[in-house]
């Protein structure tokens, strides 16, 4: 589905990733995982489309189809989408007036969806993202998301400021909007709780604007929790990208 290619990226003039590969099929669920300023917001944006950032080399395919300096909207269009670490506020703008703008489906059906807690309704009536908690900005995030019916969703730190008994809700939910239908994920994280949810196909570590490795999640997860993220520089060892959850076989990290 996503095919990215050797690509290097600049912001600012500044090169920033670095021969970045990455191939994720359909219905399946990637981790990117990375220290803090390791690249990973940055990745999931060049994904997307943001206009600043400069892909110098290398291709960036979806669905067989070469969108390397394709606009945002244009990828949006096309089924990619994103649920931001830190959504911008929208003055002015109801969430219902957003959705009703950009939904796919029918409002009532959307909502219907969504069984969190009673904080739907009036999030509805308020302005998009303003003076939002953490927990209220990741729900707005979600019910635009559902709204669009993505195929391909980033999740950029879903977990941020949610506490475990909303993230594992919505993870759920998640799983049965998203993974049902097929769409592919690509989840950001430094945490451990969201891998136990959604239990990724594969992890892929960065570090300095590069994946170092890629391998299965509980191994990987565990040498980053034990020996850090720079014991993942020395990994020799790559499982096969798509193998599946069951699969004994491990890459050294």
């Amino acid at each position: 589905m996503l095919k990215i290619e050797n690509i290097t990226v600049e912001y600012h003039g500044k090169e920033i990733l670095k021969n970045i590969d990455l191939e994720i099929e359909k219905g399946t669920i990637h981790a990117l995982l990375g220290p803090n300023a390791a690249g990973k917001s940055t990745l999931a944006k060049v994904i997307m489309g943001f206009p600043q950032y400069k892909v110098t080399s290398g291709t960036i395919y979806f669905e067989g189809k070469d969108i390397t300096h394709y606009s945002m909207e244009e990828r949006v269009k096309l089924g990619i989408t994103m649920i931001f670490q830190d959504p911008p506020a929208i003055k002015n703008v109801k969430l219902k007036e957003l959705l009703g703008k950009i939904s796919k489906v029918p409002i009532d059906e959307l909502l219907g969806k969504i069984k969190l807690n009673n904080m739907v309704e009036e999030l509805l009536d308020r302005e998009v993202n303003v003076n939002f908690s953490g927990g209220e900005k990741k729900l707005s995030e979600l019910l635009q998301v559902l709204s669009l019916k993505p195929k391909f969703l980033i999740l950029d730190e879903l977990d941020s400021g949610l506490d475990l008994v909303n993230l594992r809700k919505i993870t759920f939910l998640i799983k049965d909007e998203f993974l049902n239908s097929e769409t592919s994920l690509l989840i950001i994280t430094h945490r451990g709780e969201i891998l136990h949810f959604l239990e990724p196909h594969v992890a892929h570590v960065m570090v300095d604007g590069e994946i170092v490795c890629s391998g299965d999640w509980r191994y990987v997860w565990k040498v980053i929790t034990t020996e850090g993220y720079e014991k993942c520089r020395e990994c020799r060892g790559r499982i096969p990208l798509f193998a599946k959850r069951s699969s004994s076989e491990h890459s050294s990290s």
